[in-house]
């Protein structure tokens, strides 16, 4: 029997540099030969990789054009299989970039899609922003504006998939697998499971085929394995001791590895990963990756999720804020210290060479105000500001984080004000690129904050006055006296480029009146109020930064698209509407020079 196409195709890797290579992942139904081609003689072949009885392969396409939208075809064993027949959408291109003062790059984000509305969900969802945007590109002519404006990529900023918020038809096949009265119920508990849930978000047509034609960046959140996932150690610990728990775990990270990562990474990057060449070698790589989730959910920073990628004179850090976490409540960080370092290396690797620096965290690193506060108290409270480790006080904080969710960047103090003072360095000096925009999602609406930067003479006195107390400090240190709460670490100077926080969330998903009413009094000056009262009773000091919404908050369905073009950038965010609409509301210029 012939091999047929299962999932896919997704266009995934186009060079942002040279334009020449892209690569395509799809799933078949049985082991063959995939292949790529496309009408002006580019293409590529692979063979399928096998993973828990599925067939896999990531094409890799060479020999494209810079600057030109390519049509391609997908062949199997020589058959080919995708357009699919009788298809009404357009034809799928490989489009690379063009490179040049007038071009455009236009990164279209968000976060947060159900593909189906979970069994015991009751809150209205409406249209899907992501469905909604292939309908708009798909049904507007290749001479009108919109097809010009296709996304260069689309980023997807974690909760692709709901692992523990089950659709009624996965949680029908779920009960005819295994018992549903048996935990972990009606979650995904093993790596079978998980396919369904891609199956459901990749299959519908008109997303199918917008993942066919616009390249995808991907990077996972707490629902794509479980709600919650590493909030802290105590509710690890507790996690961990669960019976499903582990068959979980590494069925999640195996399948995001298949589904998600892989396609993040260039050719380059590919053909030099170990674990993809011995996958690929052996006629079924199950047990290799199975061990290799094994080790990176028992040593998180032996592995690294984040990556970089570079579109012209853009460039992209997607940064992964779930699997590099460091719980000891005595050394809390939301990355592991070789991760950090990264980050920091990739942020300021080649001077110049960017205009704009773009942060994908699907955490927000600005929060509103009474949120940021209560985060930050809650971490000192847990750590044992209040009575100890041990205390009330801690055990009650520990219990209101993970019912809150409160696990952001505020979270963990360090490691926000050592992300505040990266994006001011990142931002600085005669090579500075004109926007540092950091994307996230998660929060389940969309706004824009900005930072506000102390004055750059007071933050350089306080530093002199700073490093004129540490040179009369004594050698040996001073008996332990009460004192007074910390006041805020140092400011950074204020950077060159404008450094904004951008939040879109969620493509597809409820917002009960709860979080509208929540998150609209978190901005509030109330909220402000309430969030330093807080954050005397745990004794923390001020934010390194200030910090105000210029745009927002907006509640629906929705995506932000960041055009930019030289050193200028321009934001839009639109939402979907009922009748495949896309309406716009709210664009504003960002940066330019």
């Amino acid at each position: 029997m012939a091999a047929g196409l299962r999932l896919g195709p997704l266009l995934r890797y186009v060079d942002g540099v040279t334009g020449d290579s892209a690569t395509v992942w799809v799933e078949a139904d049985r082991p063959c030969g995939a292949e790529v081609r496309c009408e002006d003689g580019a293409g590529g072949l692979t063979r399928t990789f096998q993973i828990a009885g599925h067939h896999y392969a990531l094409i890799p396409v060479t020999g494209l054009t810079p600057g030109k939208a390519t049509p391609y075809e997908v062949l199997l064993d020589g058959r080919r299989v995708w357009p699919l027949p009788g298809s009404p959408f357009p034809p799928s291109t490989i489009r690379t970039p063009a490179h040049g003062p007038d071009a455009d790059l236009r990164v279209v984000f968000g976060s947060c899609r159900w593909a189906a509305k979970p069994a015991t969900g009751r809150d209205p969802v409406g249209p899907d922003a992501l469905d909604t945007l292939a309908t708009v590109l798909a049904t507007t002519p290749a001479t009108g504006t919109s097809y010009r404006e296709r996304p260069d990529v689309l980023l997807l900023l974690g909760d692709q998939v709901y692992a523990d918020e089950t659709s009624a038809p996965t949680r029908r096949r779920l009960a005819a697998r295994r018992d549903p009265r048996d935990p972990p119920g009606a979650e995904v508990g093993e790596y079978e499971e998980y396919t369904w849930l891609y199956d459901e978000s990749w299959r519908d047509p008109e997303v199918r085929w917008l993942l066919s034609t616009v390249p995808s960046c991907m990077i996972f959140d707490d629902h794509d394995i479980i709600d919650d996932w590493n909030t802290s150690a105590v509710w690890l610990a507790r996690t961990r001791r669960t019976p499903w728990w582990r068959e979980r775990a590494l069925s999640g990270l195996m399948s995001y590895w298949v589904y998600q990562h892989l396609g993040n990474l260039s050719p380059a990057e590919l053909a030099a990963d170990p674990l993809y060449a011995e996958v690929c070698a052996v006629p079924d790589g199950t047990e290799r990756l199975r061990r290799f989730a094994s080790e990176a959910d028992a040593d998180p920073a032996g592995v690294r999720w984040s990556y970089r990628r570079d579109f012209g004179r853009t460039r992209l850090l997607m940064i992964d804020t779930r699997a590099a976490r460091v719980l000891r409540e005595d050394a809390r960080a939301m990355l592991d210290p070789a991760e950090a370092d990264w980050v920091r290396d990739q942020a300021l690797a080649g001077p110049g060479t960017y205009d704009h620096l773009l942060v994908g965290t699907s955490l927000p690193w600005l929060l509103p105000p009474l949120v940021h506060d209560a985060e930050a108290w809650n971490a000192a409270l847990c750590r044992g500001e209040r009575g100890g480790p041990d205390g009330r006080w801690a055990r009650f904080a520990e219990a209101l984080r993970q019912r809150a969710d409160l696990e952001h960047w505020a979270a963990f103090p360090s490691s926000f004000e050592a992300l505040t003072a990266l994006l001011a360095e990142a931002g600085s000096g005669p090579q500075a690129p004109a926007t540092v925009c950091v994307l996230s999602g998660d929060v389940h609406h969309a706004y824009v904050a900005e930072p506000e930067w102390p004055d750059a003479d007071a933050a350089e006195t306080a530093r002199e006055r700073s490093a004129q107390a540490d040179a009369r400090a004594p050698a040996t240190p001073a008996p332990r006296v009460p004192q007074a709460p910390p006041a805020a670490p140092l400011s950074p100077p204020p950077p060159v480029a404008r450094v904004v926080q951008l939040t879109c969330s969620p493509l597809h998903n409820a917002v009960p009146a709860s979080i509208r009413i929540g998150f609209r009094f978190g901005w509030s000056g109330a909220g402000r109020r309430l969030g330093r009262v807080l954050a005397r009773h745990g004794r923390v000091g001020r934010p390194v930064i200030g910090w105000r919404k210029t745009g927002g908050p907006w509640f629906g369905n929705q995506l932000m698209t960041l055009v930019l073009r030289g050193r200028q950038a321009h934001l839009r965010l639109d939402q979907a509407r009922r009748g495949g609409r896309l309406v716009t509301v709210d664009e504003r210029a960002l940066g330019s020079e």
